[in-house]
């Protein structure tokens, strides 16, 4: 089935084939990708429509000496497959198996580790400026999508580049465009005029002899220039590239190899800065992705014949809970706006985006500008609630301080996919917000342990002051049927969940029930313990902890974020301004970043799992 495919095992053995058997390598990687991430999961859709480019790149350049450096890495799946990793590919996302993203431990055609949006062309231009130093001569390309271009610092990085002149090519792979046949044929003639090595020595010939004339030489030329820049402008949309100091190769189409070698090659004999933008089609050779390419972009296991996912549990999601209530709130409070930065559906603002398109702001992988953004909103009279990923705010952690919390502004954050993400590794996993958010004055930290809770929590949001956080999970809570007329939950309260004598676990979010299954299991062997739903990471229900840490003598944090200036963290400090003079320990993520693997397998690696926590407290001699 894959008889092209079994022959590449280095990104040299595709100049071994001939075009007509590259076509048929293309095919055969598309197959490939469906058999394997139907089974896995995956960015399925942003690796289809790459297949023929990264298959012209690796023809043209000469990996690992070139350096390519992929944006974001959702697209990296091919360039996987093509440098080594085709057997090691059936494990992509599970624990211990190929990364999602691209990762220098990898391999060594993985020269930066990326997972976050418009890194790329900053990277490439370290790598770039390091090789002039070095003197050495390699190719250096960025490989970022139109996306990831929305990102302010893909900007500053293109400013910079064009300013220094330095030779690095910025692959553009643009998936929402279509081009029509007389402007792509266009383009493809206006590239091959403007990159023809004759056209840059003619032109620096003339600019020469001509500024050797005195007195008129200098504007002949200047007076040529303007007219070349006027026609650029009626004919080549790439002329902010232009301005910006970069040589402007395209559109091209992103599925025709012939096309994409043929520019890169000439992209590589360029000395400066270049911009080849190529257009693609997401979810390409897969209809199901190519009708839905949102879906596909990542998605889970799934019937390879239909295209549908396999069924999931009939607890809804915290993302989908989020979603009705937001808009159950939106219909009470008409100044409620909502603001995400390119993940509307991820984030569960679709079905608001729909009712109140008015109200509501996507302002592309932009998280800074989100933030204080937000901001402004809140000042002038609106409630915004920007839905965001974990992750993905700490690009903006400077704006949380400086723009919402310093001003002590009303902005809601409502932090999706915190704690263990799971498959997508590493850059995904929400681990860190508690530390980041609870020393910032004013914040105000919640972590429902269900997904009733979370609609309490953001029912309660509206009404507190300052600056609110809300994290919680990705995917479905313990809950099958959810309580949205949840009463509001009084600032800083948390719930005794279970009463005790031997022991008190403190615990935040979903990890409450953890505790009771721990101390369910320890109750048979006659150690009674307490279990507190904290609720809040700041401001602490100070009375309530002090009051079972005082009762039991013995205390146990349990938070799914880094241990370091976490949720335990605070309670140390809590406890040692009260002079507490019994037993605590905390239980939370290690000091390390947390690898891909299914959330319950990692929860149980680390420690954070029923189980677990009982062989934690025999183990401390407490039981």
């Amino acid at each position: 089935m894959f008889v092209i495919l079994e022959k590449i095992g280095a990104p040299s053995d595709l100049r071994k084939l001939t075009f007509f058997q590259m076509e048929q390598l293309a095919q055969e990687i598309r197959s490939y990708l469906l058999k394997i991430v139907s089974r896995t999961g995956g960015h399925l859709a942003p690796s289809l429509g790459v297949v023929e480019l990264t298959m012209a790149l690796h023809y043209i350049f000469d990996s690992p000496k070139d350096k390519i450096i992929w944006d974001v890495g959702h697209q990296s799946y091919v360039h996987k497959i093509l440098t080594g990793r085709r057997e090691q590919f059936k494990t992509l996302r599970q624990y211990q198996g190929l990364s999602g993203f691209p990762k220098r431990c990898e391999s060594e055609h993985d020269c930066f580790d990326t997972g976050h949006s418009s890194t790329s062309i900053s990277a490439a231009l370290g790598f770039a400026l390091a090789r002039d130093i070095k003197k050495e001569q390699h190719s250096v390309i960025a490989v970022i999508g139109d996306g990831a271009l929305t990102g302010g610092m893909a900007f500053e990085a293109l400013n910079h580049a064009g300013q220094l002149g330095t030779r690095l090519i910025v692959v553009l792979n643009d998936n929402e465009m279509s081009i029509t046949r007389n402007v792509g044929a266009m383009s493809r003639y206006l590239s091959r005029l403007r990159t023809d090595p004759l056209y840059f020595r003619s032109k620096g010939d003339i600019k020469g002899a001509l500024q050797r004339i005195p007195n008129i030489g200098p504007r002949v030329f200047k007076v040529m220039e303007r007219f070349r820049d006027g026609v650029k402008y009626l004919l080549v949309s790439g002329v902010l590239f232009e301005e910006m100091g970069f040589t402007y190769l395209g559109p091209i189409d992103g599925h025709n190899l012939l096309t994409l070698t043929e520019v890169l090659e000439r992209a590589r004999l360029i000395p400066g800065p270049v911009v080849v933008h190529v257009n693609t089609k997401k979810g390409k050779g897969y209809l199901p992705a190519e009708r839905q390419p949102n879906v596909f972009h990542g998605i889970g296991p799934f019937d390879l014949k239909t295209g549908k996912p396999h069924p999931k549990g009939p607890a809804p999601s915290y993302t989908k809970v989020f979603s009705k209530v937001i808009v159950q709130l939106a219909e009470e409070h008409p100044n409620l706006v909502a603001i995400t930065a390119a993940m509307s559906e991820g984030t569960g603002l679709k079905e608001f985006s729909s009712r109140y398109p008015q109200r509501f702001f996507d302002v592309g992988i932009a998280e800074g500008h989100a933030v204080t953004m937000s901001a402004g909103l809140a000042q002038a009279g609106c409630i915004p609630i920007v839905a965001i990923y974990s992750t993905f705010l700490q690009r903006a952690y400077d704006q949380l301080v400086h723009d919402v919390a310093l001003q002590d502004l009303h902005v809601i954050f409502a932090l999706d996919r915190a704690g263990i993400v799971g498959e997508d590794g590493e850059t995904h996993q929400g681990i860190l917000d508690l530390s980041y958010l609870r020393h910032i004055p004013q914040m105000t930290v919640m972590v429902p342990k269900d997904q009733s809770e979370l609609v309490a929590m953001i029912k309660s949001s509206i009404n507190y002051s300052g600056p609110v956080a809300v994290r919680y999970p990705r995917g479905s809570g313990p809950l099958i049927d959810v309580d949205y007329n949840q009463a509001e939950i009084p600032l800083g309260k948390g719930d005794v969940v279970r009463e005790g004598k031997d022991l008190a676990i403190l615990a935040v979010g979903p990890l409450v029930y953890q505790a009771l299954d721990a101390a369910e299991q320890l109750s048979v062997e006659g150690t009674e313990v307490a279990v507190i739903n904290c609720r809040f990471v700041k401001p602490l229900d100070e009375e309530l902890i002090l009051e079972w840490s005082n009762r039991t003598g013995r205390v146990l944090t349990l938070e799914e974020n880094m241990l370091a200036g976490g949720f335990g963290s605070a309670v140390l400090e809590l406890l040692a301004d009260h002079n507490f003079k019994g037993d605590i320990a905390r239980v939370g993520i290690p000091d390390r970043f947390l690898e891909h693997g299914a959330p319950d397998l990692l929860r149980k690696i680390i420690g954070l799992d029923a189980a677990s926590i009982v062989d934690f407290i025999k183990a401390k001699g407490w039981s």
